[in-house]
């Protein structure tokens, strides 16, 4: 038997990766999405889906439930669960306003970060020096921040004119920004309630009407972001203690340097969500002010994968239905029953041209349960659109679930020294 041409075995075929979204199908996804809305604000009459005020008013709601998801993904990217991302919140809300209302707005701003990067440099003192579980550390946080503050509020908020055991003394305004003419103009057009036109017309114009030069700062903190941990050897370092601290110290780098450095800006990042809320949304400090964003944000950040683009998009997600409950209420919130049957129907018939039939027939029937529902009412419960926001925080995790890839280190314990 001969052995001189032995044929090698082939290689195995290549499992093909998911494909990356390109500028032209991220567009095409837009414009679709644009004329799903509109759709359905034309036939539901509820014309203030997409109008100036509820855009601007998403916006604003979006901010600090992005700061918060930003300051998660800066932590986890390191390797740390940041469950405290509310109590650090909690800690900007209330440093903001006691230095805003007395020495201005943006003091209470720079204060306010500082506020929340204290909370972040007490979890990676817990999580990385002592190397305490995440979680518990975390939930600490959030009950110390919250004690904290309310012993504060006693001895200083109460003593001032105008505040409370449970709120703050009035905080001026930051500067807005409306460009003139053009904000007039796309309202008009937004009011006419033309098919898409006045949809894009709503969007744009709460994108240039009452925007706060809080909010630009915040939005501009997300690329920046993006470029800090991809684009530059520090960001490269940083996230190779996310996934793989081991490796990254054999390899010189200073693994417990980089986790404090992403933990303290993550705390900053939470405590700027906070600032905002007290300083730009409500203008006062109240007592239970975050109201759990700090686990949206958190959320937002699951969903987005762990990258600050799809971050933003499920804050803005969270940010726009909270917005429906305050503007509009029951109609708006009745309004999305519609949207959701038709996105319903859409992902059954994916998932026919994907030949999973079972997950299409099951798609199918709760699109089917949503028209009914939205047919046969006129409005949703109060109870329903009070809980809109969190229970959109569900149904999102739940179906982006399956794709999700968090960093391979994230929340595990790590001893200095191991890569050595």
């Amino acid at each position: 038997m001969s052995t001189g041409t032995v044929a090698k075995p082939s290689a195995a075929p290549k499992k093909a990766g998911r494909r990356k979204l390109t500028w032209p199908w991220i567009l095409l996804i837009v414009a679709a999405g644009l004329v799903l809305f509109s759709l359905v604000r034309v036939v539901s009459g509820a014309d203030d889906l997409t109008s100036v005020g509820q855009i601007s008013g998403a916006l604003q709601l979006a901010v600090p439930i992005a700061m918060a998801g930003l300051g998660g993904l800066w932590a986890e990217r390191a390797g740390v669960v940041n469950i405290g991302l509310e109590g650090m919140m909690v800690l900007g809300t209330w440093f903001g306003a006691w230095a805003g209302y007395q020495w201005g707005p943006w003091t209470g701003v720079v204060v306010g970060i500082l506020g929340g990067a204290l909370g972040g440099l007490l979890h990676a003192i817990i999580t990385v020096t002592f190397n305490v579980n995440h979680i518990v550390s975390g939930v600490a946080i959030n009950i110390l921040a919250v004690g904290f503050t309310q012993y504060l509020s006693n001895f200083t908020f109460d003593k001032a004119e105008g505040g409370s055991s449970k709120q703050s003394p009035r905080i001026d305004p930051i500067t807005d920004i409306t460009i003139p003419g053009l904000s007039d103009w796309l309202m008009d057009l937004q009011q006419k309630h033309w098919f898409l036109i006045s949809d894009v017309a709503g969007i744009l114009g709460g994108l240039v009407t009452h925007l706060s030069l809080l909010t630009i700062v915040a939005a501009l903190l997300i690329p920046a972001t993006w470029w800090i941990l991809w684009r530059t050897a520090f960001g490269l370092r940083l996230r190779s203690c996310g996934e793989n601290p081991v490796a990254a110290e054999s390899l010189g780098v200073n693994v417990y340097k980089y986790k404090y450095i992403a933990v303290v800006v993550s705390g900053g990042l939470a405590g700027l969500g906070g600032a905002f809320l007290s300083i730009v949304s409500t203008g006062i400090y109240q007592e239970g002010q975050t109201g759990g964003r700090g686990y949206i944000g958190l959320a937002a950040m699951i969903f987005g994968n762990w990258m600050p683009g799809g971050m933003a998009l499920g804050a803005s997600l969270f940010g726009f239905t909270d917005s429906l409950k305050l503007r509009g209420g029951a109609e708006n919130v009745h309004a999305l029953l519609l949207l959701v049957a038709l996105l319903l129907v859409i992902a059954a018939l994916w998932q026919l041209y994907k030949k999973k039939y079972v997950v299409a027939a099951v798609s199918a029937g709760f699109s089917a349960a949503f028209f009914l529902w939205y047919f046969l009412t006129d409005e949703v419960p109060s109870q329903f659109v009070d809980a809109a926001p969190y229970i959109t925080t569900l149904l999102v995790l739940a179906l982006s679930a399956q794709r999700l890839r968090m960093p391979k280190a994230d929340g595990l314990p790590y001893r200095k020294g191991e890569g050595k």
